[in-house]
C-alpha cells in the first residue's frame, strides 16, 4: 500500500472511530436530561445512569470480539445491518414506563435508559474495538492501540459539547433529530471502513479458544484477572469521585463532567504511541495520592475549590497510572477485542460496585477510600526515588532506612491527628501532611507500607470524625442521598444535613423546639406566607410543601388547616416518624405525608387542591431541573386554588434562578415577587430568598399589606427563554466567581 494510500486509510478509521464515541458521550447526557423529569437530580440517579451506560458498553464490547472471530466479510454486513436495523430506535425518545414503587427506584433507571438508548448505544459503543480490529487486519498499518486514544478524545469532545452548545442550543427534540443525523454519518463511515478493507476479505479469523490459553505467551486467566483490576479500580474511583465531591466537598452544578472528563482523558494519554507524559504522571502520582488521598475520609465541607482540584486531579493521575500499566499488560492485537471486552468488564464491575453495592452496604462514600487504596496497591512498579536498591547499600541497610522513615512518619501523623480540624491549625495541619507524604514517596517500593500509611494519613485527616459518625448511628444513606444528624449541646442544637447542604434544624430547648429556624424564620418569604394563610384564606386554609427536610414548616400549621408534605425519600420521614426532629408530630401531628416525586404527585392531586403550595427541593445544592420549568409550574398551577400562593425557595450559590423564574411568570402572565431574607445567624436563621407566584394580583397586595415591616421586591428582569422539559439550560445562570470563594 502506498503512503499517501495508507495515511488517508488511517484517517478515514480515526474519524470513524472519533465520530462514534462522540456521539456515545453525547447521547450518554441527552437521555439522562430526556429522564429528568421523571428521575430527578440527585447523585445517585448519574451513578446508576453511568452504570447502565457501563453494562451496555460491555455488551457492546462482547459483540465486537464476537464479530471478530467470524470472516471479514460476514462481520461487515452483520455489523451494517444491525446499525440499519437499530435506526428504528430513532430519533431517541423515552421508553413508557411506570412509577416505581417507593425503594425500586434504583432498578428503574437502569430499565428506562436500556429500553430508551440500549440497541444503540450497544452498536454505537462497538465502534472502537471492531474499528481498530479492522484497521489491524493490513499488517502494514501499524498497531491500532493509538486509535483508543483518538477515541477517547471523541468521547471527551461529546461529553463537552453536550453542556456547553447541545443544550442551550438546541430543544432535546433537535438534540435527538441531530443525533440521528450524526448516526446516519456514522453508517456512512463504517460502510467507508469496510470498503478500505475489502481486499482482505479472505484474512483468516482468530479462534476464540487461543484467547484462553497459557501457551506461547497468549492471555491467561492471571493476565486477566489483572486487566479486570486495572479497569475496575478506576472505573469506581470516577464515580465515587462524584459522589464524595457533590456530597461532602463542594456540591456545584455540573460537577459530574469532570471527574468522567478526566477518566477519559487519562485513556488519552495512556494509550499514546509517546510514553514520556504516562510515565511522568505514574512516578508523580504517589504524592499526589498522599497529599490529596489522605483526605479521601474527610466528610466536612471544604467550602472552596481547592479540594476540588485535589480531588479531580487525584482521580486523573491514578486513572492515568493504572490505565498505563493497563497498556504496558496490552496484548498481541489479533486478541484486540478480547482485551477490551475484559476493560469493559472490569469497568463496569467498577460501575456496579460504586452505584448499586456501596450505597446497599455503606452508611457514607467508604467506597471512596477503599478504591484510593486499592489504587496505591496496583500502581505500576515505576519510581523517582528506588531506595530499595540504593547503589552502595546493603539490604539490612535500606530496610533500616524504610524502617525510619516508617518510624517519623508514625511521629508525624500522630502530631497531626493531635490538632483540630478546623480552619485555624490549617497550615500546621498542611505542613504535617507534607512531611508524612515525603516519607510516603519514599516508601512506595514497599508496597505494603506505603499502602498502610496512606490508610493512617485518611485516619488522621478527619478519618476519625467520619467513623465516629458512623459508629454513633449519625449516618443514614439512601438512593437519593446521605444524611448526617448532628447534635451541639453546647448551643442546643441539633441540624440534618445532605453533605453541604442544610435541611433542617431544631433546638433542643423544649421551650424553642416548635421555633422555626434556618432558611424558614418569620421573616422569610415562606414564614411571612403561611403565618398570614389565616388572613388570607381563613381557618381552614389548605397547604402544601415540596420536600419535607428536618419538618420545620410543620410549625406554621395551625389547628383547621389541612397540610400535606411532599417527600421522594422515606427515609427523610423517618427522621420525623422517628422523633428524631419532632416539628411534624408537634406541631401537625394530622399532616398527611406522600411519598414520591412530587411532579408525578402533584398532577394526581385534585384541580384547586391548594391555597399556599411551597415548593422546597434541594439536593446538595443540585438544581431540580424538572422542578422549574414551565410544565412543572402548570402542575403547581392546577394544584392550586385561583387566588393561590406558589412559593418557590431559589436559595443557591452558584445559581440565580431569579430570572429563570421572571421569564416563566412573564410567560404566564402572573404576579411576582420575591422576598430576600438576610437574618440574624445567632438565632438559628439563615438567608434565604423565595419567589412568590400568583394568578391574583390582590391577593399579593394584600399579604404585603398585613406585613409591611417585611417588603416584597420585584422580580429581576427576565432571563431568557422559558425553561421546559425540553429545552432548558443553567449556563447562563452560573454565578462563576463563587467557585473561587467560600461561602
Amino acid at each position: 500500500m502506498t503512503a499517501p494510500r495508507a495515511s488517508a486509510q488511517r484517517a478515514l478509521f480515526v474519524i470513524t472511530i472519533l465520530t462514534g464515541s462522540f456521539l456515545l458521550f453525547l447521547v450518554q447526557p441527552m437521555v439522562a436530561r430526556m429522564a429528568l423529569p421523571r428521575l430527578g437530580g440527585a447523585p445517585n440517579v448519574w451513578n446508576s445512569a453511568m452504570l447502565v451506560y457501563q453494562a451496555l458498553l460491555l455488551a457492546g464490547y462482547g459483540y465486537a470480539h464476537w464479530l471478530g472471530g467470524l470472516a471479514f466479510r460476514r462481520q461487515a454486513a452483520i455489523h451494517l445491518g444491525l446499525l440499519v436495523l437499530a435506526a428504528l430506535w430513532l430519533p431517541l425518545r423515552l421508553a413508557d414506563l411506570p412509577a416505581p414503587a417507593p425503594g425500586w427506584e434504583a432498578l428503574r433507571v437502569p430499565a428506562l435508559l436500556a429500553l430508551t438508548v440500549g440497541p444503540v448505544f450497544l452498536l454505537v459503543s462497538a465502534q472502537a474495538p471492531l474499528m481498530q480490529r479492522w484497521y489491524a487486519l493490513d499488517p502494514s498499518a501499524g498497531e491500532p492501540w493509538a486509535l483508543y486514544a483518538a477515541s477517547n478524545l471523541g468521547s471527551f469532545a461529546g461529553l463537552l459539547a453536550y453542556p456547553l452548545l447541545a443544550e442551550p442550543l438546541l430543544s432535546l427534540r433537535a438534540q435527538a433529530w441531530a443525533w440521528t443525523a450524526g448516526y446516519g454519518l456514522l453508517i456512512v463511515l463504517v460502510a467507508l471502513a469496510a470498503r478500505a478493507r475489502r481486499r482482505l476479505a479472505q484474512a483468516a479469523p482468530v479462534a476464540a479458544e487461543e484467547d484462553w490459553s497459557e501457551e506461547s505467551g497468549r492471555v491467561g486467566w492471571r493476565r486477566i484477572l489483572l486487566w479486570l483490576a486495572l479497569a475496575a479500580v478506576p472505573s469506581g474511583l470516577m464515580l465515587s469521585t462524584t459522589t464524595h465531591l457533590t456530597t461532602d466537598i463542594f456540591a456545584m452544578p455540573l460537577l459530574w463532567v469532570i471527574p468522567l472528563g478526566l477518566y477519559l482523558l487519562s485513556f488519552v494519554v495512556s494509550f499514546s504511541d509517546r510514553r514520556r507524559i504516562a510515565w511522568a504522571v505514574t512516578v508523580s502520582t504517589p504524592f499526589v495520592m498522599m497529599l490529596a488521598g489522605g483526605m479521601a475520609m474527610a466528610s466536612r465541607s471544604a467550602g472552596t475549590m481547592a479540594m476540588v482540584l485535589a480531588s479531580v486531579l487525584l482521580l486523573f493521575m491514578v486513572c492515568v497510572a493504572l490505565h498505563g500499566r493497563l497498556y504496558d499488560a496490552r496484548p498481541d492485537p489479533r486478541r484486540l477485542t478480547l482485551f477490551y471486552f475484559v476493560m469493559a468488564a472490569g469497568g463496569a464491575l467498577g460501575g456496579l460496585f460504586t452505584a448499586l453495592i456501596a450505597p446497599m452496604l455503606f452508611d457514607w462514600v467508604w467506597e471512596h477510600p477503599l478504591l484510593v487504596l486499592a489504587a496505591a496497591a496496583l500502581l505500576p512498579r515505576q519510581y523517582l526515588f528506588d531506595l530499595s536498591r540504593l547503589p552502595g547499600t546493603s539490604p539490612a541497610m535500606r530496610l533500616l532506612a524504610a524502617a525510619a522513615l516508617a518510624g517519623l512518619a508514625l511521629f508525624l501523623a500522630w502530631q497531626l491527628g493531635g490538632l483540630p480540624l478546623e480552619e485555624e491549625a490549617g497550615q500546621e495541619r498542611a505542613l504535617l501532611a507534607l512531611g508524612i507524604a515525603l516519607c510516603g514517596v519514599l516508601l512506595v517500593p514497599w508496597r505494603p507500607a506505603f499502602v498502610a500509611l496512606l490508610a493512617l494519613l485518611m485516619l488522621v485527616q478527619g478519618g476519625t470524625e467520619t467513623i465516629r459518625d458512623s459508629l454513633d448511628g449519625r449516618r443514614s444513606r439512601s438512593y437519593f442521598g446521605i444524611y448526617t444528624v448532628r447534635d451541639y449541646p453546647d448551643q442546643q442544637v441539633r441540624l440534618l444535613s445532605q453533605g453541604t447542604t442544610l435541611h433542617g434544624e431544631q433546638s433542643t430547648d423544649p421551650a424553642r423546639r416548635r421555633s422555626p429556624t434556618t432558611y424558614y424564620g418569620p421573616s422569610s418569604g415562606v414564614g411571612l406566607a403561611f403565618a398570614q394563610a389565616p388572613a388570607l384564606y381563613g381557618p381552614a386554609a389548605r397547604i402544601g410543601v415540596v420536600g419535607l427536610g428536618a419538618g420545620t414548616l410543620a410549625c406554621y400549621h395551625r389547628p383547621g388547616q389541612a397540610w400535606h408534605f411532599f417527600e421522594i425519600d422515606p427515609k427523610v420521614l423517618g427522621y420525623s416518624r422517628s422523633r428524631t426532629f419532632t416539628y411534624l408530630s408537634d406541631c401537625a401531628p394530622d399532616a398527611r405525608v406522600v411519598i414520591g416525586d412530587a411532579r408525578i404527585e402533584l398532577a394526581r392531586m385534585p384541580r384547586g387542591s391548594f391555597d399556599l403550595l411551597a415548593i422546597d427541593a434541594f439536593s446538595s445544592d443540585a438544581i431540580p431541573l424538572h422542578l422549574l420549568t414551565d410544565e412543572a409550574l402548570g402542575i403547581y398551577l392546577d394544584a392550586l386554588a385561583p387566588d393561590g400562593l406558589l412559593l418557590i425557595h431559589i436559595s443557591n450559590r452558584f445559581i440565580d434562578l431569579e430570572p429563570v423564574l421572571a421569564a416563566a411568570a412573564r410567560g404566564r402572565g402572573l404576579a411576582a415577587a420575591i422576598r430576600t431574607d438576610n437574618p440574624v445567624r445567632e438565632n438559628m436563621l439563615t438567608a434565604s430568598s423565595w419567589v412568590l407566584l400568583t394568578r391574583d394580583a390582590a391577593q399579593l397586595a394584600r399579604l404585603r399589606a398585613l406585613d409591611r415591616a417585611h417588603p416584597w421586591d420585584p422580580l429581576a428582569p427576565p432571563g431568557g427563554r422559558v425553561w421546559t422539559d425540553d429545552h432548558a439550560s443553567i449556563m447562563p445562570y452560573i454565578r462563576w466567581r463563587h467557585f473561587l470563594v467560600k461561602q
